[in-house]
């Protein structure tokens, strides 16, 4: 018998849990009749500081099927980089898949991804899945393309496009993620800096089995941001660069003011324009700044040594 632990986070999910375990308990059923290998599901709903009774939900599914199903509460809401961690950390199946509760992670692709792994003539170490299509909002949509066009830009870790945090993992493969101890965390590209021999499987989007999203386009742009400063360098060189540049078009400047002084004399006309350099000079040096900033603030949050998540009940 293998086991499959299911990492589940939950926000404020409160109508989607038990229909999320009822659900995949039909494809571990489906699973367990089409191999003679036995698969024993285990889940691990981590609750983010929900304000519905998201909680009570997991309770009363442990009591129900304390063997199978474990929660883990968080003290407030952490972040769902943190649920990751916290679920990774307690997830101890011969393997590990990361999945939505809302079901728009079709526990239907278990049935494949289970098949990759075990087949030693395809000898992968991990199945992730790529979504082709989905009805969303199209200001959204642009901007989720094009995160993953800058990012595969400026970042040295290549990200698929599209791709979800839903995955099926080895054992080996979550004991590498498992080393990486760092408090800013943006799973796809962890998931990618890793490595290893992975699989990606396609399917079209599906709506929300129930309940609406957490995420607004604000929260999904400051995640963008903070991805970019997590796997690029590239906004510091950029600050670099724009200085260098603007040193020598100050440099070009100069030259022009004091040749224009001495062959023509001054002129009180140039106080429009020597208010606009100062402007522009001004805007350039607050932008390295805020850039230069955004690193150091990071450097600051990872010598803290602070946990990640602080538990508040664990079954």
């Amino acid at each position: 018998m293998k086991t499959i632990s299911l990492i589940v986070p939950c926000y404020n999910e409160e109508p989607t849990v038990e229909l999320f375990y009822d659900t995949t308990e039909k494809v571990f059923d489906k699973l367990n009749a089409s191999h003679e290998e036995h698969y024993q599901p285990d889940y691990l709903f981590i609750n983010d500081g929900s304000a519905d009774k998201t909680l009570d939900v997991m309770r009363r599914l442990h009591s129900q099927h304390p063997d199978e199903v474990h929660y883990i509460s968080f003290s407030r809401n952490f972040g769902k980089e943190s649920a990751f961690a916290a679920g990774l950390s307690n997830a101890h199946g011969d393997y590990v898949a990361v999945m939505d509760v809302d079901l728009q992670d079709p526990p239907e692709l278990l049935l494949q991804m289970v098949d990759i792994l075990e087949d030693p003539k395809q000898d992968y170490d991990v199945v992730g899945c790529v979504q082709t299509s989905r009805k969303q909002n199209p200001i959204r949509a642009f901007l989720s393309a094009s995160f993953y066009k800058i990012i595969n830009k400026m970042s040295k870790v290549q990200m698929k496009q599209n791709v979800r945090d839903y995955r099926l993992m080895s054992r080996e493969y979550v004991d590498a993620i498992l080393k990486l101890p760092e408090y800013n965390r943006f799973s796809k590209g962890l998931f990618s800096w890793v490595g290893f021999k992975t699989k990606y499987l396609e399917y079209e989007g599906v709506p929300r089995a129930a309940g609406k999203t957490s995420w607004s386009i604000f929260q999904l742009f400051e995640y963008s941001m903070e991805a970019i400063v997590d796997f690029s360098d590239v906004p510091l060189k950029l600050a670099t660069f724009v200085g260098i540049l603007t040193f020598f078009l100050s440099i070009i400047g100069l030259f022009f003011v004091v040749i224009r002084a001495m062959f023509f004399g001054g002129s009180v006309n140039g106080w429009a324009s020597m208010v606009s350099i100062i402007l522009f000079l001004s805007g350039v040096q607050l932008f390295s700044l805020g850039i230069l900033g955004t690193y150091v603030g990071k450097i600051y949050l990872e010598t803290k040594h602070r946990p990640k998540f602080v538990i508040a009940e664990k079954r």
